[in-house]
């Protein structure tokens, strides 16, 4: 059964940062592209940062230079450092983790139908 548990959101001021981490099944971590993504209220489900399982990442414009994603293949964990946080970046953050994939080099990984499995979600708020 494959299982993907998001932890590391809460509430940050503007200019703030925040690491969020996800804890996968054995060995999803390096036999998958891995993805995280956020949804705001009221907005479509949108791709942030992807990993492939060759270390390829990809990131979302309005993110770039601000999230990093990154992962720890022998503990199976996913991460994304959040710095300099905006308003704007407040929304539910999701992990997923996307079958018979490697590389994840451009933004066609950041799609979310893409994916097959998908955690339950970290709240990420930002005040201004």
């Amino acid at each position: 059964q494959v299982e993907l548990v998001e932890s590391g959101g809460g509430s940050v001021q503007a200019g703030g940062s925040l690491r969020l981490s996800c804890e996968a099944s054995a060995y999803m971590v390096s036999r998958s592209c891995m993805g995280w993504f956020r949804q705001a209220p009221g907005k479509e489900r949108e791709g942030v940062a992807g990993i492939g399982s060759d270390g390829s990442t990809i990131y979302r414009d309005s993110v770039r230079g601000r999230f990093t994603i990154s992962n720890d293949n022998g503990a199976n964990i996913l991460y994304l450092q959040i710095n300099s946080l905006k308003p704007e970046d407040t929304g539910m953050y999701y992990c997923a983790a996307r079958r018979a994939c490697t590389r994840c080099r451009t933004a066609y990984c950041l799609n979310h139908y893409l994916y097959d499995y998908w955690g339950q979600g970290t709240q990420v708020t930002v005040s201004s």
